[in-house]
């Protein structure tokens, strides 16, 4: 056995540097400087390289701001590792008040075909930095547009972003034919898009994602604001082979979660935990595998001051299955499921839709034009129609769904549609209640009466605030229950907004005004109808329908509103004291 020579290991540790101790270089002792202005992307992209050579490492970066006025490559089995832990939190636009470790990127301003910001070779590792675009301004419409910010390179495993805060950046992270990657606690405001998967054909896995304005001040109108809104897309999944996507969330955008049809194919996989605020299309599917999209734990809503949003809208040529479970819908949504793929499948189960119909025209809660669908176990809250089965559907099951009243169902394929256990409107008024009773708007069984009003709100036009309401909408109607031929005493008591006044304003019954509108304020107004031979009397508003963001200062509600009702009392002649409420058909008094 030979003696151990320390002169020679000494020697070989000198060489090789303290790197073959630790495998770990940072930056800034390599002479990068966390200043703003110093360009660091030769320092930085040399020390990877460098871990690169020596079998992998991490390359660290101190807390500062760092210019990179080029792009960096991270090789097989290297992580660039700034100061966080978490996914980062800052709200100032200014990069000269972010703490940690910032990476300023400048490559690539004007067009989104240039290298990424930062690619990912297999193995490789970005964690823990805030990444802004200093030249990316909020002022700047339509925005300039950037290269992805982070991308895996063709044909790798493995790579990762973890604990990333990405601002402000056009594209945002993108993985095509990137298998097994992973991208976990990501937060920030990427403006065109925040995430595209393509031609991953072995599971990638997403987690713990929150795409909401940070860096910016938000305003619904800000044309900045509103260009996401309409035109951003948060989470776009093209080919990808049970993808794996877990608890993650976006606002302000125009698709929240986007299933695109390309050339290589469509999306299945596995969606927990997703939430979507105020988008124009929370789920939009154009395309998806036959094994299909399993979304468990939603919440969707509608854009703000939108009249036309849909929360789940799957394209024609969608051929796989759509599953929604235990998702919930609300907002300011015109349809909260539109379905229209002749050769798809469309299953709800134990959902909850809050709120439709924003325009309140009659638009279903869902309208299936084509394909299958099963919906079973769900729940309705505010609204008078829910389910639309178009004539191109090829079979429809709806079973054991619960409503505030009669379920509602327009059926258009006869026998192929099957209806088993939904709730019917059981409510049946005595004689004695017919002529004598109040409608209470806002509390739950006014539904049956009203078509083109508002959901149910508290009466805060009143002075004390007691109560709830119901605003009337273009050409908004009430259909009373009455005894043949008995005249009646109507009694209204109604807020009428300022705007909403105009010649010939008020109640009528046909052709014929019943009541007034001629000031403005809240006031109880009673008058007379006179004795007709069927069981039920119509009754129209006119009035001048107004909307309060364009009278109302700082108002995003874009709603076409008329008038407040918060009650009608109807007592037929001769009638005794007995008060009854054909909301729920009891004796009040």
């Amino acid at each position: 056995m030979k003696p151990i020579n320390l002169i020679t290991i000494v020697s070989a540790l000198l060489v090789c540097g303290t790197a073959c101790l630790s495998a770990e270089w940072n930056v800034e002792t390599l002479g990068a400087k966390g200043d703003g202005v110093m360009d660091c992307t030769a320092i930085i992209q040399q020390a990877l390289d460098d871990a690169g050579k020596a079998g992998g490492g991490i390359v660290n970066v101190p807390a500062g701001k760092f210019r990179i006025n080029g792009n960096l490559f991270i090789p097989f089995g290297v992580t660039l590792q700034g100061t966080y832990r978490s996914a980062p939190l800052t709200h100032t636009p200014n990069p000269e008040e972010m703490k940690g470790s910032v990476l300023l990127a400048y490559a690539g301003r004007g067009s989104v075909d240039g290298k990424p910001f930062v690619s990912l070779d297999s193995s490789a590792t970005i964690a823990g930095f805030i990444i802004t675009y200093p030249e990316s301004k909020q002022s700047i419409i339509p925005p300039v547009p950037y290269p992805p910010c982070i991308a895996g390179s063709p044909n790798t495993d493995n790579g990762a972003v973890i604990d990333c805060a990405l601002l402000n950046p056009y594209e945002g992270i993108h993985f095509v034919r990137s298998a097994r990657f992973l991208i976990r606690n990501v937060q920030g405001y990427p403006i065109k898009r925040g995430i595209f998967v393509d031609q991953c054909y072995d599971i990638g896995k997403i987690e713990n994602i929150h795409f909401w304005p940070f860096g910016i001040v938000y305003k619904p109108d800000d044309p900045y604001c509103k260009w996401i809104n309409l035109n951003g897309v948060a989470f776009e999944f093209a080919r990808t082979d049970w993808q794996y996507v877990l608890n993650t969330f976006c606002f302000g955008y125009g698709v929240g979660y986007k299933f695109s049809e390309y050339e290589s194919g469509g999306c299945n996989g596995n969606f927990v935990g997703l939430g979507a605020d105020s988008c124009e299309r929370a789920l939009l599917v154009e395309q998806a595998q036959g094994p299909g999209l399993l979304i468990t734990n939603g919440e969707f809503v509608g854009r703000w001051s939108s009249l036309d949003a849909v929360t789940c809208e799957i394209g024609p040529k969608t051929a796989g299955k759509v599953s929604l479970n235990n998702c919930s819908f609300w907002g300011p949504i015109n349809r909260c499921v539109l379905m229209n793929a002749p050769d798809g499948q469309f299953t709800a189960n134990a959902c909850n839709f809050v709120s439709w119909d924003v325009q309140n025209t009659g638009a279903p809660a869902l309208q299936v034009d084509a394909g299958r669908v099963i919906l079973q176990g769900n729940t309705f809250a505010n609204g008078t129609n829910h389910v639309k089965v178009g004539p191109k559907v090829k079979s429809a099951i709806i079973m054991g769904n619960q409503t505030a009243e009669d379920m509602v169902i327009h059926n258009s394929i006869g026998k192929k549609l099957i209806s088993i256990g939904n709730t019917v409107d059981d409510l049946v008024l005595t004689a004695d209640a017919k002529y004598n009773y109040k409608l209470t708007f806002g509390v739950e069984g006014d539904s049956r009466y009203l078509k083109g009003w508002s959901g149910r709100e508290p009466a805060l036009e009143w002075t004390p605030q007691i109560g709830t309401k119901r605003w009337s909408a273009d050409k908004a109607q009430i259909t009373l229950p009455v005894v043949p031929n008995k005249a009646y005493k109507i009694t209204v008591d109604v807020a009428v907004p300022q705007q909403a006044l105009m010649a010939n304003a008020g109640l009528y019954f046909g052709n014929k005004k019943i009541m007034s509108f001629t000031k403005a304020g809240a006031s109880v107004l009673t008058s007379t109808i006179s004795p007709v031979k069927s069981d039920t009397v119509t009754l129209n508003l006119r009035v001048k329908n107004w909307r309060p963001n364009e009278v109302i200062p700082d108002n995003t509600d874009n709603r076409l509103l008329g008038v407040a009702v918060r009650q009608i009392t109807m007592k037929a002649a001769g009638a005794g004291n007995a008060v009854y409420s054909i909301n729920t058909g009891e004796l009040i008094k």
